[in-house]
């Protein structure tokens, strides 16, 4: 049986506690995910999917509930921890890429590592290694106002996976690309789950693409609402 890297039980979470004008996001997510798995999270906009990643990924803190993440108690792991955790143990990819503009794309690369304490040797060697990975050697001088929509979105995915993470988390990753782009893209996800192991949660509003990923949960509502097989290849295979 595959060793479990996310449980959540019970999430809930609520914005202006204690106010007249309270509101739930999220009302007891139960969510497992076994290492190496290719999940797709999908809804429409306002069903909780990015409150939801927020809380997978330590960038907010749940209200009620339990989570582990890699064995991780994440309520009893203080503000240093989750720095951490965020920094090694998870690789973010998001719609609007996040890339610092004033620099360049070998640059961006190496941003974790540096956060992370490692030589500047190591930093350079690592970012070059994963940018030939994503076909961006030649780009790799380049600021990202000087790349497409994929080339930015591929150095977003070679940042992910600078620190080599055990999770990627992949919000809306294609939202912003054009069909053959995205296509691209989910390509690179695919790889990454197959060849390296990389456990991937995508949250999506396309039901193509999270067709292609293992599992498929359904939330609506701040409720997961439904949970099936996805076919776990790409769309014309």
């Amino acid at each position: 049986m595959a060793e479990v890297i996310i449980d959540m039980k019970q999430i809930v979470k609520r914005y202006f506690i204690g106010q007249p004008n309270e509101l739930e996001v999220l009302h007891g997510i139960d969510l497992q995910v076994s290492k190496g798995e290719f999940v797709a999270i999908v809804g429409q906009s306002g069903s909780g999917k990015s409150t939801l990643m927020n809380m997978i990924g330590a960038l907010d803190r749940p209200t009620e509930g339990e989570y582990s993440l890699n064995g991780v108690d994440m309520f009893r792991a203080d503000d240093r921890d989750l720095s951490a955790i965020r920094c090694n143990e998870i690789g973010f990819v998001f719609q609007t890429y996040n890339l610092v503009a004033r620099t360049t794309a070998l640059k961006n690369v190496e941003l974790p590592m540096l956060y992370a304490g490692k030589s500047r040797s190591v930093r350079k060697s690592r970012a070059i290694e994963l940018l030939r990975m994503m076909d961006m050697e030649e780009r790799m001088k380049h600021s990202p106002d000087e790349l497409s929509g994929g080339q930015k979105q591929r150095v977003a995915i070679a940042r992910a996976m600078a620190n080599d993470p055990a999770i990627i988390l992949a919000d809306e990753p294609t939202g912003a690309l054009d069909s053959e782009t995205g296509r691209m893209i989910m390509d690179i996800f695919h790889r990454l789950n197959k060849e390296q192991g990389k456990t991937i949660i995508l949250i999506t509003h396309s039901p193509e693409l999270a067709e292609e990923t293992q599992r498929i949960l359904t939330l609506k509502d701040g409720r997961i609402t439904g949970c099936r097989k996805g076919s776990g290849k790409r769309a014309d295979s």
